[in-house]
């Protein structure tokens, strides 16, 4: 959990009576103890490595590499020409992997 440093800090009474109304208003909302999702529906929506996705078409177009661009050979990705380091032996390589 993240601390602001920043923040006005507060006694141990304000505290105590922070809680103490937080506890009584959770008390009265009748909603606080229910679940919104079902756990079978969040089940479905998860693929599971190795799943059979033959029926599944590409909603997204792929583009080839275009000429201000190059393929790293350490780590496979097309980047911009402004992200290549050096090249060795005719194979570039990106910044990240330098």
């Amino acid at each position: 959990m993240a601390t602001d440093y920043d923040a006005p800090r507060k006694t141990d009474e304000e505290i105590n009576e922070d809680s103490i109304e937080e506890l009584k208003n959770r008390r009265n909302d009748k909603n606080s103890g229910k679940v919104d999702e079902d756990e079978v529906e969040a089940a479905e929506s998860f693929e599971l490595p190795g799943a059979d996705l033959s029926h599944e078409e590409l909603t997204v177009r792929v583009l080839p590499r275009q000429a201000n661009e190059f393929t790293c050979a350490s780590c496979f990705l097309v980047k911009a020409a402004s992200q290549m380091a050096e090249t060795k032996g005719g194979q570039s390589y990106c910044v990240d992997c330098v």
